[in-house]
């Protein structure tokens, strides 16, 4: 039997609902100014630096206004990732880390919540703790929209790139930092993600070379949230991969950061793949380190966040 045109009506108005909470939200992390940034007058900048409009390239300063987009998927299961992209705490690098790794994370049910934060070279009040408020926020958010937004609040993880890694590690392990005043209802909750993903993090080895008062906020911001266990402490399961190859960061930092999640008793696995370089995410990931995507999801369904 043919629909009539009424049952057909019926049927695209039900539909239509569901394909538009497909499309990304942009969501605010804070009610007003954030905090330390009140007084700021820069106006935010995107600069593209791809040619190609099919691999767009566009990188972020100036930023004032932190924000989550939120990437939804078609079946969600619960799980929610705050997405935090690198380049360096000088810029964000949206695209190269950002939407592919939302769409890598739709297609297994995952809700992405892509995290623009603010940089600590900007002018902000207290430029060490910008990055981390805002991480923390992030994490905070998600469990206060939890049901809104389709989440299980006890499966909320943090993935970070490269300066996105450093911020990554830092909620994890610094949850409990009193970094801001609490605005409203949602700092009540935890700021403790329930596991972390770090790629090719940063992050600072041996003494800082200068007092951290003389050094550049960026580099600063690397010691003041340098990752030592804590006795008794155990930290979020993580994940941590990259090329040993890096360039940027050495692959020694991946290494001592797995050590000493592992000597705390904290669940982690760690992934070193041969080639590949720095920056690569899911867009440049080629050969073998390709498919850390997919070592990630065994990973997360064996640790019980995947069901």
């Amino acid at each position: 039997m043919r629909p009539s045109a009424p049952f057909l009506l019926a049927g695209l108005l039900l539909a239509a609902p569901t394909l538009r909470a497909q499309e990304p939200e942009v969501v605010p992390l804070w009610p007003g100014a954030a905090p330390g940034s009140e007084r700021l007058t820069i106006r935010e900048k995107i600069t593209e630096r791809s040619a190609d409009p099919q691999k767009p390239d566009r990188i972020y300063t100036r930023i004032v206004t932190p924000t989550l987009t939120i990437h939804r998927p078609a079946h969600p299961n619960g799980v929610g990732i705050i997405v935090a992209p690198g380049g360096g705490y000088l810029r964000i690098v949206i695209d190269k880390e950002g939407p592919d790794t939302s769409a890598w994370l739709n297609r297994i049910g995952v809700t992405a919540l892509v995290l623009k934060y603010r940089l600590p070279d900007e002018g902000h009040e207290h430029p060490l703790d910008v990055a981390l408020e805002d991480g923390q926020r992030a994490v905070r958010l998600a469990r206060a929209h939890a049901r809104e937004w389709g989440l299980d609040p006890n499966r909320i993880g943090f993935l970070g790139y490269s300066a996105g890694g450093h911020l990554a590690s830092s909620v994890a392990y610094f949850s409990d930092a009193r970094v801001y005043a609490p605005v409203d209802a949602a700092d009540a909750l935890s700021a403790r993600p329930d596991f972390a993903i770090l790629g090719y993090a940063v992050g600072a080895r041996g003494d800082p070379p200068a007092p951290l008062a003389s050094l550049p906020p960026h580099v600063a911001v690397t010691w003041k949230y340098r990752f030592e266990p804590r006795p008794g402490m155990v930290y979020p399961p993580t994940f941590l991969f990259q090329a040993n190859d890096d360039p940027t960061v050495p692959p020694a930092t991946t290494a001592e950061t797995y050590l000493k999640l592992k000597r705390s008793g904290t669940p982690v696995e760690m992934h070193m793949f041969l080639h590949g370089g720095h920056g690569f995410g899911i867009r440049d990931a080629k050969g073998p380190n390709a498919i850390w995507p997919q070592l990630c999801a065994a990973w997360m369904r064996e640790i019980g966040v995947l069901r």
